[in-house]
């Protein structure tokens, strides 16, 4: 019997889990052709959105071509990578890929790899030395598009990584100014820190400021969670409560991928029926399989910076700089609070909206509060 829940990927079919409204807003947005840019924390089920909407609003009228640019350090790889997945996304044999890429892309010579059982894989050598080449290759959607008579949505995965790259601002400005101009071309841009992303897409300042529907997802309701974890050990024909399935929610504070993970541990050691037992020795059982990665999170932190998660996962959330707060926790200045919010913030380890301040990872701030003050102490 297979384990009706899923993390660690994407869900699909019965896995993926409401976000009937954030859905349609999604797909309208591909069908009409207005760009998106998605924000939320890491693993709160962007990706598994991203993928449901484009299922849906795939057609011979409307292609979608998904990019995942995490392993981009550079304008160049960017450039390659985005050239390589139109022209495979937007055709359906290899033959026409290299015939596209010939007549969509002069500078282009293209070459087929071929792997197991005769798959094809193409890859292409780009020629670099002419500038307007670049163009090129950031035009090349509009101009399938508009020759092959359908519409095109670009999803971007871990866009972020844009900002990393060498004279970062300059390409920014090159992106936004080629893509605004394309009228059969929308894109989708989304990212797993939410920091550099509201940065690059939030900020009047930044070359992206207003390119489209900024979409900041919120986490799914306990109501739409609990009805969803019943279903699935019913459907294997296992039971657990309601109340049960709400302390679920209850103890990862509604994270997507804690969810899954804490009922697929659950429903991995529940015989007939689920108990409170069961529960405390899944959530114990989360700890232990995080608790590695937990270490690598604190190992290098100051004193201060330690002091100032204590203090969050104590449940301050503003206010860091009364005198009270700052010697309770021993945080040094007002002017070291500051410093302090920016380099956690950047580590992902707290999330700033506004003057409030939240630990970004539920389960992390439960052992934080169980194990990392008795080693700091």
């Amino acid at each position: 019997m297979n384990n009706p829940f899923t993390f660690g990927t994407a869900s699909s079919g019965d896995q993926f889990t409401d976000r009937v409204v954030d859905t349609e807003r999604l797909l309208n947005n591909f069908r009409h052709n207005i760009n998106t840019i998605l924000i939320s924390p890491r693993r709160w089920g962007k990706t598994s959105l991203v993928q449901k909407a484009a299922n849906l609003a795939s057609n011979k009228d409307l292609k979608v071509v998904t990019i995942d640019a995490f392993y981009c350090r550079t304008e160049e790889e960017f450039y390659m990578l985005f050239a390589t997945e139109i022209i495979k996304q937007t055709a359906n044999k290899w033959e026409e890929w290299v015939e596209n890429a010939k007549h969509f892309l002069a500078g282009v010579i293209p070459k087929i790899n071929f792997g197991i059982e005769s798959q094809a894989e193409i890859s292409f050598s780009l020629d670099f030395s002419h500038k307007q080449y670049n163009d090129d290759v950031l035009n090349l959607p509009q101009r399938i598009a508009s020759e092959k008579g359908f519409q095109i949505v670009i999803c971007i995965d871990e866009f972020q990584q844009i900002a990393e790259f060498d004279n970062h601002l300059s390409f920014q400005k090159k992106l936004r100014s080629v893509w605004q101009l394309q009228q059969n071309v929308a894109y989708c841009l989304y990212g797993s820190r939410k920091h550099l992303m509201t940065e690059l897409f939030a900020r009047p300042n930044m070359p992206f400021y207003k390119f489209g529907d900024v979409f900041f997802l919120q986490k799914i309701a306990t109501s739409d969670w609990v009805s969803f974890i019943c279903e699935r050990f019913l459907s294997t024909g296992k039971a657990i409560s309601e109340e049960l399935a709400q302390r679920i929610c209850e103890a990862v504070d509604n994270h997507s991928s804690y969810v899954q993970q804490l009922s697929w541990i659950l429903w991995t050691t529940t015989g007939q029926k689920a108990t409170e037992t069961d529960l405390q020795n899944a959530l114990s059982d989360l700890l232990k399989q995080n608790s590695a990665l937990f270490y690598r999170y604190v190992e290098g932190l100051s004193a201060y910076q330690l002091n100032f998660l204590q203090a969050v996962a104590d449940g301050v959330q503003s206010e860091f700089t009364k005198t009270i707060v700052l010697n309770q926790y021993n945080l040094g200045t007002a002017a070291n609070v500051k410093r302090l919010k920016n380099s956690l913030e950047k580590k992902e380890l707290i999330d700033i909206d506004g003057k409030m301040v939240s630990m970004s990872d539920p389960v992390f701030t439960i052992w934080f509060l169980q194990t990392a003050k008795r080693n700091v102490e």
